[in-house]
This record gives C-alpha cells, sequence and structure tokens, in this order.
C-alpha cells in the first residue's frame, strides 16, 4: 500500500495584514517536524503544496531539514487543489445576516487577534451555516464545492502514484477536514468539530491500494511534543 501525509501548514500571522505568512513559531514548527522525519528516516517519493505562502513555506522548510539530514527529496509540485478555503470570504458573506443576534460581531471579527475565544466562537457559527449551505451566494465558493475541489486533488495524487509511494502533502486545516469528511462519510458539521484540534504541522497519514482510500492515523504531533514547549503546540 502507498501512504499519504496530509501535513497541515506551520502557524500563520494570525490578526496580522497578511495572515498567508508564518509567524516565527509555525517556521520552527516546520524545522522541528523536518527534523523529527529525518530521525525517523521518513522521506518522500513526492511531495505537493497547495500554492498558498504559508503551506509552499512549510513544505520547503520540512524539506530543506530532510536534505541537510542526507535525505534527497524531490521537487515541491504545486497543486492549488489542496488550498485553504477562503475563510474571509465566508466571514464577509455571512456575517451581515447574524448581527442583529451578534450586535458586537463586527468589532470581534476586526480585533480577533485580542478576543481569540469571542472569535472562535463566531467562526464556529459562521462555519456552521457555511455548512449548511442555506446562505450560499454564486461569488461564495460553497461547502460543496471546496469538498469537490480537495476530492480533486487528492484524485490526481491517485491517479498518478506507484502502489507504494510515500506522498506528502502540505496543507491547511479546511482541506484536511474536507478530505477526512469525503474519506470517513462523517457528517460534515462533526468534521469540523475536529477541525478545531487540528494541531499546527500535524501529520495525517492515509493508506492507498489504488483509489481506495482509508484514514490511518490523525492529527498526530509527536514531534511538537517530545520538544516539551508548550507554545509550540498551536491550532491557527
Amino acid at each position: 500500500m502507498g501512504s499519504i501525509y496530509l501535513i497541515r501548514h506551520g502557524q500563520a500571522s494570525f490578526g496580522a495584514d497578511d495572515y498567508d505568512v508564518l509567524s516565527p513559531t509555525g517556521y520552527r514548527q516546520a524545522e522541528v517536524l523536518g527534523a523529527h522525519l529525518a530521525q525517523l528516516g521518513l522521506s518522500f517519493d513526492r511531495c505537493i503544496s497547495g500554492s498558498l505562502f504559508r503551506q509552499r513555506h512549510t513544505g520547503e522548510t520540512v524539506m530543506a531539514q530532510l536534505d541537510a539530514a542526507g535525505f534527497k527529496q524531490p521537487a515541491l509540485e504545486i497543486d492549488p487543489g489542496f488550498n485553504e478555503f477562503d475563510a474571509e470570504g465566508v466571514i464577509r458573506a455571512l456575517l451581515p445576516a447574524m448581527l442583529p443576534d451578534e450586535p458586537e460581531a463586527l468589532e470581534i471579527m476586526r480585533n480577533a487577534a485580542h478576543n481569540r475565544a469571542e472569535f472562535q466562537r463566531l467562526f464556529a457559527l459562521i462555519i456552521g451555516r457555511w455548512l449548511g449551505g442555506e446562505h450560499d451566494t454564486p461569488a461564495l465558493q460553497s461547502w460543496l464545492a471546496f469538498v469537490a475541489q480537495a476530492q480533486a486533488g487528492l484524485g490526481r495524487i491517485l491517479d498518478s502514484a506507484a502502489p507504494s509511494e510515500r506522498i506528502a502533502v502540505f496543507t491547511s486545516g479546511g482541506t484536511i477536514t474536507a478530505l477526512l469528511h469525503q474519506i470517513t462519510q462523517m457528517p460534515a458539521l462533526q468534521a469540523f468539530e475536529l477541525n478545531w484540534q487540528i494541531v499546527n504541522t500535524s501529520l495525517n497519514h492515509l493508506k492507498f491500494r489504488g483509489r481506495e482510500v482509508s484514514l490511518a492515523s490523525f492529527n498526530s504531533s509527536a514531534h511538537l511534543q517530545l520538544m516539551k514547549a508548550p507554545e509550540l503546540i498551536t491550532y491557527r
């Protein structure tokens, strides 16, 4: 059987002007993951990333650690099918209808870095509406369209994969959630309950034979836990 490792990107710059940049913690998480994989002797036949900078930078950092340890890595392939959904677009589209019930929502969202708990509460409510599909607009990528995007990315890998290849995919929490939803057939809302627990740079291991895919492990963050540095365990 072959293996696909869905790897969430390192911590991005939450609350900054440009979210799509690894924070210093995110960069360190990627370094730690690469060094850990090298210690395990786990290298990859193919490395694939979404096109977002935080995904690519995580991949490049992990691969550099493996290269430095003598495990020559292939060139990083880019596939936008593994991009994250547009969270800001979802918020902009669905938040206005919630304002009568959540009058402070705009202020909370504008100062998310200083209102993390309230931001998470509101974001979960917004995601619930997005998953339901009842508030879809033509300009907004629907949940079903996002799942189809992630599924198409996985399909491209399976169509070209050798039977026993080890493939790394540097992606995001939403994409991992969409694929878990498809592979395990768990309800979307339940899948997103798992999403909130996905650690930055965690490993999610899929096994495949042809087009058959199964989940072997979820959200492994042993590389960070072994550092005994709680600040490296982040979720956003």
